[in-house]
């Protein structure tokens, strides 16, 4: 083979190794960068969660006290109707006990 030849080919194969090595070494970057943008979305995706698990939660708590406050309310109510039927037969139970004595 003519020397030029030999040249040749000596050249297109480093020309191959080196497009072969830059292409590697693109590809780990792209990897590289890849695995990298997926951390933060993983951690974007956390700090979002964590951030709306803390307004569920405030919601759920204030939810729940206003309950509370209303059943509260309404437990008073039903106490004091309670209370005031109880004093009416209260009066009823005087009377009639009074009554029975008095007739004894």
């Amino acid at each position: 083979m003519p020397l030029e030849a030999i040249k040749s080919i000596c050249l297109a194969e480093e020309g191959a190794r080196q497009a072969t090595f830059y292409a590697r070494q693109s590809a780990e970057e792209a990897i590289e960068n890849t695995h990298k943008s997926g951390q933060e979305a993983v951690a974007r995706s956390l700090a979002l969660a964590e951030n709306e698990i803390t307004h569920l939660t405030r919601s759920i708590d204030k939810k729940a006290t206003e309950q509370a406050v209303e059943l509260a309310s309404k437990t008073a109510n039903r106490q004091a109707t309670l209370r005031a039927r109880a004093e009416r037969r209260l009066d009823a139970a005087v009377s009639l006990i009074i009554e029975r004595i008095v007739k004894v």
